[in-house]
């Protein structure tokens, strides 16, 4: 009965029907009015709005996020910045450099199924955009300065058996198909892109949005595409390391 109720408004048939959808859109589009009465108040409380958000914020990050991140990690270096509590799944070590910054929440997954145990390992001045997700079993080891964006994918592993009999019994990525990662300094990888396993990334080369790099990349590149190939080549321009201080 419901149903057929809003069938009806939605449709409109008819005077009486017409008449209901009209009023119900008109008080669909009622709202508190802004004007130049008003809008100091309103303005007022937007700011207070944001200083209390915020100021939440930091009170949560300082005395609740970051030291249960930390707890976690090997090591972090001085100046680190963070939002919010990134996810972690599995154990590994983290070494975290200097003056690294995560931007929204990214992602920890180690995969226990090597023989050693997964490290992940920021230079100093790395940043992380929102759900980064790094998946290791052995070694994903990002160099300096490197800028990776939001929903890039790292992983040193496929995540499972290729074949698919193996896949159905449940058992984890074979030792052979984990291979390290290593991205060297001042690389920048584009929104959504993915570096598979085995995968050496040359210093200061550029992954496009949505790349899916399958092979190692070579320094001052630019790589795009499916699977990511040379796009343009860069002039070679090392980045003096006092520079950044």
């Amino acid at each position: 009965m419901i149903k057929s109720l809003v069938a009806r408004i939605r449709r409109g048939d008819g005077p009486f029907w017409g008449f209901i959808k009209r009023q119900l859109k008109w008080t669909l589009q009622l709202h508190l009015p802004v004007f130049w009465l008003t809008r100091p108040f309103f303005s007022f409380c937007y700011y207070l709005h944001v200083f209390l958000r915020e100021t939440w914020l930091r009170l949560a990050r300082f005395f609740w996020y970051e030291p249960l991140f930390r707890s976690q990690c090997e090591r972090v270096g001085r100046g680190f910045q963070m939002e919010t509590l990134p996810y972690i799944h599995g154990t590994g070590a983290i070494v975290v450099g200097d003056n690294v910054r995560f931007g929204g929440k990214p992602v920890f997954i180690f995969g226990n199924c090597g023989d050693q145990r997964p490290e992940i390992t920021l230079g100093d001045g790395c940043f992380l955009g929102h759900l980064v997700i790094l998946s290791c079993a052995h070694q994903i080891n990002i160099g300096k300065y490197c800028l990776i964006a939001d929903n890039v994918q790292i992983s040193d592993y496929d995540g499972h058996p290729l074949q698919a009999a193996r896949r159905r019994a449940g058992e984890p990525t074979p030792v052979e198909n984990i291979q390290p990662v290593l991205i060297e300094e001042d690389v920048w990888i584009g929104r959504n892109a993915m570096i598979l396993k085995g995968v050496r990334i040359g210093a200061r080369s550029i992954v496009g949005a949505g790349a899916v790099v399958t092979h190692d990349v070579p320094p001052d590149v630019v790589v795009a595409g499916n699977p990511a190939r040379v796009v343009k080549q860069l002039l070679p321009q090392p980045v003096e390391s006092s520079s950044h201080s």
